[in-house]
């Protein structure tokens, strides 16, 4: 149990949280929302004792540990991956490092032997003589290979990397768990093993996390920051989303009606004031007026950006149609013999183990690459847009402020006022949209390139990994812009929610060429299941 006691935060002017006082109980999971820059990792970091409030104090029960994910991927590089793992549990990997250094001393006397005898006792305490099967354990879970484990961290790859500081996190059964976005980088087998292992996780979690499906599957709470507090909600994310949309419903409902009764007591006095006869009547409403409470609603940090792409015109029936390509980049194949024609109305995921092999193939279709081997040709009527997933090279002059930068893909002519318009529509509104494009975060570029491909009018809409850098809010209006849009798009991403309701096609790319499922993802990942099960065992890897 860890509890925040009149917790406040600010910097300068802003109040990022005021009076936050909440219990998290041990066998809940509470999934911490809330818009980009409202607090979540703040308030994370705060629990976890590396940062202090303005005002008030976190406490957890005696001798409680609390287990952090860390975001330095740099921290542990001299450190193989087994003991990177091993240091999440500080205290046991202490005892194991003096155990270790005893027993290999040559001149073992009678003191060291009493102090093995202590040390034996603390490590049984601790679970020790199971912490390197455990360690093991979540390695494989997350997908580390076994000859990996002896290498340094800073041997492996980023995303490697990422998964072995998860693993020390969740090691040695921490009193208190703090996961700040988890799921980055994960594929989706890794993620459902990481689900399946919160599910059953006793303790208390405390998850940052812009994957609305992880928070569905995981969370028994929800702590939502807006309106300078925190407040919790029981339920998923869903559930949060539709009891949170009802309450401000009800808020503006009580607040219209409050208006309207007011109007109509000033209506009264200001037409029976003066009147003898109704003198005492107007006093009457006086007093009920005085006595009327108007609620003035709160501004809520949450901003939904408005994403809609509208076709010039629909496609014809030539849409993409690929014969045999193929591509090696570094000596590795990305794919061989590819072979697919996309028809009206796809909406395609393409998954698989290699995600440079799904940008390979978006580069080569817009013609950033050169195929090995093969062809491709889109139909006449087709016009395709292409949001890629590293954008750098479009903000590299950042002289340009963002009204000249999108000036620059809208149509000849197009005057200043309907730039601003559209970039009011992404949350870039008045000051915002003269900000220099080299000073834009991660979320706001992604933004930009949204309204870029807006402005195309395109009718094939290529994406790779668009949910990247976005907050829950984009996510979702993003979302919802691509289940509403009627022609074709193509796609990759992680977010298991994203790509179930978009896509009604799936393709995957693997090593021994390609699969067509013309089918709803759920459905796909449910159909790869039963075909693992059948062979008796599980990829390593699965399809993201």
């Amino acid at each position: 149990m860890i509890t925040a006691s009149n917790v406040a935060l600010s910097y300068g002017k802003r109040i990022i949280f005021r009076d936050v006082n909440i219990k998290f109980t041990p066998g809940n999971c509470y999934g911490l929302i809330g818009a980009n820059g409202a607090g979540k990792s703040t308030f994370l970091k705060i629990l976890a004792g590396q940062m202090e409030p303005d005002h008030g104090e976190i406490s957890k029960g005696p001798g409680q540990r609390i287990a952090v994910l860390s975001q330095d991927q740099f921290a542990f590089d001299e450190y193989t991956v087994f003991n990177t793992v091993l240091i999440g549990h500080k205290k046991l990997y202490k005892i194991m490092a003096e155990r270790e250094a005893l027993y290999a001393k040559a001149d073992f006397n009678e003191e060291d032997g009493i102090r093995s005898a202590e040390l034996e006792v603390k490590f049984g305490e601790m679970n020790g003589y199971d912490a390197e099967a455990e360690a093991a354990a979540l390695l494989k879970g997350l997908g580390i290979p076994e000859e990996s484990r002896l290498k340094k961290m800073k041997e492996l790859e980023g995303s490697d990397k990422v998964r072995v500081l998860l693993a020390q996190a969740l090691f040695g059964n921490p009193d208190i768990l703090l996961l700040d976005e988890p799921t980055n980088q994960l594929d989706l087998q890794t993620v459902k093993w990481l689900e399946d292992f919160l599910s059953r996780f006793q303790n208390t979690v405390i998850i940052v996390s812009h994957d609305r499906h992880f928070l569905n599957q995981v969370c028994t709470h929800m702590a939502d920051i807006d309106f300078g507090k925190i407040q919790v909600y029981v339920g998923n994310y869903d559930f949060w989303y539709e009891a949170s949309q009802l309450h401000f419903r009800q808020k503006v409902t009580e607040a219209g009606k409050a208006k309207a009764k007011a109007e109509e007591l000033k209506e009264f006095i200001r037409r029976f004031s003066s009147n003898a006869s109704k003198a005492k009547q107007a006093t009457s409403r006086k007093k009920l007026l005085e006595k009327l409470t108007i609620e003035q609603m709160p501004v809520s940090s949450r901003k939904y950006p408005y994403i809609s792409f509208k076709p010039e015109r629909p496609c014809g029936d030539i849409i993409l149609e690929i014969e045999g390509l193929s591509k090696e980049i570094d000596g590795v194949t990305m794919f061989r013999d590819l072979s697919l024609t996309v028809n009206k109305g796809d909406k395609i995921a393409f998954v698989g183990p290699n995600s440079l092999a799904k940008t390979t193939l978006f580069q080569i279709l817009t013609g950033e690459l050169q195929p090995d081997q093969g062809s491709f040709r889109w139909g006449v009527t087709i016009r395709n847009s292409y949001f890629p997933k590293e954008n750098g090279s479009f903000f590299d002059n950042g002289e340009f402020d963002l009204v000249g930068w999108l000036r620059r893909f809208a149509p000849p002519r197009t005057d200043e006022t309907f730039i601003r318009g559209f970039l009011g529509k992404m949350l870039f509104s008045g000051e915002e949209a003269t900000k220099k494009t080299s000073v834009l975060s991660g979320g706001e570029r992604v933004r930009c390139m949204l309204a870029r491909m807006m402005l195309a009018d395109a009718n094939a809409l290529i994406l790779d990994e668009p949910t990247n850098h976005l907050d829950l809010e984009s996510i979702t209006a993003l979302n919802n812009g691509l289940i509403a849009f009627s022609e074709v798009v193509l796609f990759a991403s992680h977010d298991h929610q994203f790509v179930s309701t978009v896509a009604n096609r799936i393709i995957e790319i693997g090593p021994a060429g390609i699969i067509d499922a013309r089918m709803q993802f759920d459905d796909y990942l449910a159909m790869k299941e039963a075909e693992s099960a059948e062979e008796g065992s599980f990829p390593a890897r699965k399809a993201a």
